[in-house]
């Protein structure tokens, strides 16, 4: 019955998971608020801030899973994709703390680790599933066949989909984190008002840099005309927006399941919290008999739970790493 410590520091949450002989005991998230002022994640600043949360969210989640250090079996961590700064206060302190307990250590891919969360909860989908990870730096199609054998059969050739909402709703001057926002307000209004081009691109891949560039243009001219055009149809461009980007996101996972033969369906990333996207999902699976599975809240954006069942599955396995380990801000898939 194992226990596992695991670390996730790959952007601007700090955050630290139990696992206990595969059950998640404890999740706690430090979120960091400084980036609003900037409009986006300052790398030195989230790494310096990850230093200052690392001791005590790792204290807390030892407290909240009732655990003491002594009773660890392993340190799981995310060594990559990331910001190598803030990886690098992670996979120190997780190679550090393993040393000093004599403990095994656990390498963990972040992006593997988002398509694993759908392990931490019932019901979780069987082998083989498809699964769409959307973020704001991935947007991927995955056929998933086992725990970590995982295959990229589309992708976006340029921006992620995270990044057009982030982007959008900084042409909209909604303050950053702007992809919830826009989310909030696209339930107020009409998603078919205004119409954005879908890009034709071929094969399961994705593309969304022209469709960033139609949105700014289109409201550019349309403050020509009226200054205050954003104000008076905020709700309606939102909807909007999120009707394209969810409708592209849809249609090509459509395509990949009829490709593939799969009814099992998942989606996971921090845009899979959106509820534009897992509302449409769900109808999509009612018409064409599939089985979805939409992870919690919690298991969407960044966090150590995530980690630990994917640090968990190759614990069993025995896959560890030793202490020269180092983080990378890129890693092959």
């Amino acid at each position: 019955m194992p226990v596992i410590l695991a670390i996730e520091s790959s952007c601007d949450e700090t955050s630290v998971a139990i696992c206990n002989n595969g059950k998640i005991t404890a999740n706690v998230i430090a979120n960091q608020t400084i980036h609003e002022n900037y409009g986006g994640v300052i790398p030195e600043l989230a790494s310096r801030v990850h230093q200052q949360n690392i001791v005590p969210v790792i204290q807390q989640a030892l407290i909240d899973a009732n655990v003491d250090k002594k009773e660890l079996n392993a340190v799981a961590f995310t060594r990559g994709p990331g910001l190598l700064g803030s990886l690098l206060v992670g996979v120190s302190f997780a190679k550090s703390f393993a040393l000093a307990l004599d403990l095994p250590l656990v390498s963990v891919n972040h992006m593997h680790a988002h398509i694993l969360a759908h392990f931490i909860d019932e019901p979780k989908p069987a082998f083989p599933f498809l699964c769409l990870t959307v973020s704001g730096g991935h947007t991927q199609i995955v056929l998933v066949k086992d725990y970590f054998d995982m295959e990229i059969v589309g992708e976006t050739l340029d921006d992620a989909a995270g990044e057009a909402f982030d982007k959008t709703a900084k042409i909209l001057n909604l303050p950053y984190p702007g992809g919830p926002l826009i989310d909030k307000y696209a339930k107020l209004g009409n998603p078919l008002v205004f119409k954005f081009p879908e890009p034709q691109i071929k094969d399961l891949n994705y593309s969304f840099s022209g469709l960033k560039t139609a949105i700014l243009y289109f409201i550019r001219k349309q403050e020509v005309e009226n200054p205050d055009f954003i104000p008076e149809h905020l709700n309606d461009i939102c909807a909007s927006v999120q009707y394209s980007i969810v409708h592209i996101l849809l249609n090509k996972l459509k395509k990949a399941a009829k490709q593939y033969g799969i009814k099992e369906i998942a989606i996971a990333g921090g845009v899979s919290a959106n509820t534009g996207l897992r509302e449409a999902l769900q109808k999509t699976a009612v018409e064409s008999a599939w089985n979805v599975y939409i992870p919690a809240f919690e298991y969407c954006t960044d966090n150590a739970a995530m980690i630990a069942i994917a640090g968990y599955q190759k614990y069993l396995k025995g896959d560890f790493v030793e202490q020269d380990v180092a983080p990378m801000s890129r890693m092959n898939f």
